[in-house]
């Protein structure tokens, strides 16, 4: 259970930041998105509220409102069964629905679909369950007042008065009205007591603990309930977390990877011996962990995957420093990387990047560098993914510890052995960049189709593609695993028809990624050989030299095309066809090159017939007649001539000016 004890380590070194509500801006594929971020306190969860109630100290009503959308996230504290609760009534502790607080909601309800329920036993629940609490020695202020205005049972009354509820002619509960989307008599309701205190009206409570008017962020509210719900532990047993003998916890909290999630980590109500086959008698003897232990555990977990986990459908993914130091992004590209390290690393000379192999791995050497140099000795980085294939259970698909020296070595090594010429749209324009894009642009690059001139996954099961590259590919980034070769062979297949696209652009993002997994596979699979972006002019191996003779025709012909001639090359047309057969398909692309030699300038001209005249003088008689199909070295080739061709042309337009 090396997992467990890392979160419960995790949340003893962060439980001051326990019980506040901390506004925060997440990166997302979208832009920034305003969240709200809590690590939540033992015995307590967070809920969205539509309504907020304000009465005073002596139990009267003063107002209601709608809760904003903006501010809707609430803690509340929860008792084991509540906290756990799906079709059963057990109530919450302080906050809950309408039908648990309101003793005069059978008064108002008109029942669903035409079907009345009685829900008068939630409210008797609550109440006597509020009272015990209210005349308990960790009452406080707050608890007895809500608990003298609750008594009264005229909560929907007061909310039908303060405008906050509408009724239909019959007076009852108009079903077609909604809250935040959520039907007027499911509603969620919490308090604000107006204590007298020395502090302003309203005033928030601050670290100390002072009281505050908003119950759900009052600390010394948390702090009461959690020592009266530990009052109430009866059974004790050995938890396998700590070894202590301390209140055993039979049901686990939800709610892991988003607010609405209903799917538990951990679980065991089998009673009818299907789960233990006869290995153990009852459940205590498979899994028992202390209440406290689980809820410090869950609590940190859920609070680490809203800070810095990321999702593709149900699949979530968490990476934590176990003293919580920056580490780099294992999804995002080698530009985003040096982007982050240099947001809050050392200030750096700004050099504008260019993509070349010396300033792109400066760069990201720069970068993983400072990230090393922010850790201690014993640092340690956890990796933990989570899916589910129902909507009750969630599994654990990844759980990997790593020291965090071997992680940042394994992140180096993804990029540098990945390592080619991108291009992306940063800043309203293309951008150059050398190493490897994240996991969506290689989904993208693999599955994606145009939409609005721009590759993207659509479809019903469009984030399933997502999630399924990152599965694929998390043991490849993170632990050094081979790259799949099925994803290899997809890659260098798309990238060979190019007239699947109708922008240049898509297509040269599909190559660029072929080429970085073909880079990866030859050096994993094919003697550690190490190919690089720059032109190798000395390889003389059969794909490789086809890939230049075919960059060097496409170049060619686009050369005599018009500024706004966007027409395919020949080259681009019978590009899949020579990968198949290279020999046969070069005799049609030189005949179909002969109207396009006479279009360019005469130096021109002669430098690039000597460039293919060079390129044939590397093959051997047998390696150009053996017309088998072409490998995706071939794309390595074909796209390191090219990118050497154009680097040319630009240098001598900037010669000209």
């Amino acid at each position: 259970m090396n997992w467990l004890n890392e979160l419960y380590d995790l949340y003893e070194k962060n439980q001051y930041f326990a019980g506040e509500i901390e506004p925060v801006d997440r990166k997302t594929k979208n832009g920034i998105v305003k969240t709200s971020l809590v690590l939540l306190p033992i015995s307590h969860t967070t809920v969205t509220a539509q309504i907020t109630v304000t009465i005073d100290t002596d139990g009267n009503f003063i107002s209601a409102e709608p809760v904003a959308e903006e501010d809707k996230l609430t803690i509340i504290p929860v008792t084991e069964e509540s906290g756990s609760r799906t079709a059963g009534k057990a109530p919450h502790p302080l906050c809950d629905n309408l039908k648990y607080l309101a003793g005069d909601y059978m008064n108002y309800y008109g029942g669903k679909n035409g079907k009345e329920k009685d829900f008068s036993e939630n409210y008797q629940l609550y109440i006597k369950a509020l009272q015990r609490w209210s005349e308990s020695e960790y009452s406080h202020e707050k608890i007895n007042s809500i608990y003298r205005y609750l008594r009264k049972g005229s909560l929907i009354q007061d909310l039908v008065g303060a405008g906050v509820i509408r009724l239909d002619e019959q007076g009852k509960i108009a079903q077609k009205e909604k809250i935040q989307a959520v039907a007027q008599e499911d509603a969620f309701v919490r308090f604000r007591v107006w204590v007298p205190r020395e502090l302003d009206e309203g005033a928030l409570a601050d670290r100390s603990g002072n009281s505050c008017a908003e119950c759900w962020k009052d600390k010394t509210l948390q702090k009461c309930f959690i020592e009266y719900y530990r009052s109430l532990a009866a059974q004790k047993g050995l938890s396998y977390l700590s070894g202590n003998m301390e209140a055993l916890s039979s049901l686990q909290p939800k709610k892991i990877r988003n607010e609405g999630d209903g799917a538990k980590l951990i679980s065991s109500n089998d009673e009818q011996n299907f789960t233990f086959r006869g290995r153990f008698s009852d459940k205590s003897q498979a899994f028992s962990v202390g209440y406290e232990d689980s809820q410090k555990a869950h609590n940190a977990l859920k609070w680490i995957i809203r800070k810095q986990g990321y999702h593709w459908d149900s699949l979530y993914v968490v990476i934590w420093e176990s003293d919580m130091k920056p580490l780099p992004d294992l999804h995002a590209d080698t530009d985003e990387i040096c982007e982050d390290y240099e947001g809050w690393g050392e200030e750096e000379e700004q050099t504008e990047y260019l993509g070349t192999d010396e300033i792109g791995a400066s760069r990201f050497a720069a970068a993983m560098r400072g990230y090393r140099e922010c850790l201690g000795q014993a640092s340690r980085t956890v990796l933990l993914a989570f899916d589910s294939a129902t909507p009750g259970r969630l599994a654990m698909t990844e759980c990997r510890q790593f020291e965090s020296s071997t992680y940042l070595r394994n992140i180096s090594y993804w990029h540098m052995s990945c390592e080619w010429q991108h291009v992306k749209y940063k800043k309203g324009g293309p951008f150059t960049f050398q190493g490897m894009v994240g996991i969506d642009e290689i989904a993208e690059a693999l599955y994606g189709t145009e939409e609005k001139s721009r590759l993207t996954i659509t479809g019903k099961n469009n984030q399933n593609l997502y999630k399924e590259v990152l599965k694929r590919l998390l043991p490849c980034i993170s632990e050094r695993r081979k790259i799949p070769l099925d994803l290899v062979r997809l890659a260098v297949q798309r990238a060979s028809s190019p007239m699947a696209f109708k922008e240049r652009y898509n297509w040269e993002r599909i190559l660029a990624v072929a080429c970085s997994f073909v880079k990866k596979q030859q050096y994993e699979y094919s003697g550690k050989e190490v190919w690089k972006v720059a032109l190798d002019t000395r390889c003389d191996k059969r794909d490789y030299l086809f890939g230049r003779l075919l960059a060097v025709a496409d170049r060619v012909e686009y050369r005599t095309y018009d500024k706004d001639d966007w027409r395919e090359t020949n080259a681009q047309r019978y590009m899949a066809v020579f990968a198949q057969k290279p020999m046969r398909t070069w005799k049609v692309l030189e005949e179909k090159l002969q109207p396009y030699w006479g279009k360019l300038k005469t130096g021109e001209r002669i430098v690039y017939k000597k460039l293919i005249d060079e390129i044939f003088d590397k093959f051997t008689v047998e390696a150009y007649e053996k017309d088998e199909s072409l490998s995706g070295l071939y794309l390595l080739g074909f796209h390191s001539q090219a990118i050497a061709l154009k680097q040319k042309t630009v240098n001598e337009q900037k010669e000209e000016e």
